[in-house]
C-alpha cells in the first residue's frame, strides 16, 4: 500500500503478517478518508461515521478492534452489526458479507438513492451493482472500484484511492436502477 494509504491495524505478534479480515478493516477504514459523502446541512458534522456489516463474516470483530479510540476527520466512529430486515441507510459504509449473497439484490434495492458506499468480498459484486469489491490476489487484498455507482450514490472516490484499485469500471445504468 502507498504512503498515503496505510493501514492502522496492529497485529497481534509484531513479526505476524496481518489477516486477510485485518487488511479489509484497515481498507473500510481509509475507505472514510478516501471517499466523498455528498454535504448534509441537517447533519451534524461532529457526528459519528457508521461502518456497517451485514452477514456472517470476522470483519465486525477486527473493525471493532481497529477502531477502538480513533476518529477520522475528527469524527468518532461507530460499528453497527446491520441485521436481516433492518435497513442500513443509516451507515456511510457498509459491508455485505458472502453469506448475504443471495440476498443481494434486495439489500442493494433499500440502498438505492442513498449515500451508503458498499462493499463486499463476494464474487460478481460489482456487476451486481456494488461499489467496492475485494479481490484476493496472489495473497494480497485488491479493490475493484465501479465509480458509476458511486457517483450514483453521489459520493466521489478520490484519484488516490483509484490509483490503488485492480480495476476501476464506471458503469451505466437507467435512473431506474
Amino acid at each position: 500500500m502507498a504512503a498515503y494509504f496505510q493501514p492502522p491495524y496492529r497485529t497481534a505478534y509484531a513479526d505476524q503478517p496481518p489477516t486477510e479480515y485485518q487488511v479489509k478493516a484497515a481498507y473500510l477504514f481509509n475507505f472514510l478518508k478516501f471517499v466523498e459523502w455528498p454535504d448534509d446541512p441537517s447533519g451534524d458534522p461532529h457526528g459519528k461515521w457508521v461502518i456497517g456489516f451485514i452477514g456472517d463474516s470476522p470483519i465486525g470483530g477486527e473493525l471493532a478492534r481497529l477502531v477502538e479510540g480513533k476518529n477520522v476527520l475528527g469524527r468518532d466512529l461507530q460499528i453497527k452489526k446491520v441485521l436481516a430486515g433492518d435497513s442500513a441507510r443509516g451507515c456511510h459504509i457498509l459491508f455485505i458479507s458472502e453469506s448475504e449473497k443471495k440476498r443481494l439484490p434486495s439489500i442493494l434495492a433499500d440502498l438505492n438513492g442513498s449515500s451508503v458506499l458498499t462493499v463486499a468480498d463476494m464474487e460478481n459484486f460489482i456487476s451486481a451493482g456494488g461499489m467496492i469489491q475485494f479481490v484476493v490476489e496472489d495473497a494480497r487484498v485488491r479493490v475493484a472500484i465501479d465509480v458509476g455507482a458511486a457517483s450514483r450514490a453521489h459520493l466521489k472516490v478520490s484519484s488516490k484511492l483509484l490509483s490503488l484499485a485492480r480495476t476501476v469500471t464506471g458503469t451505466e445504468r437507467g435512473a431506474n436502477n
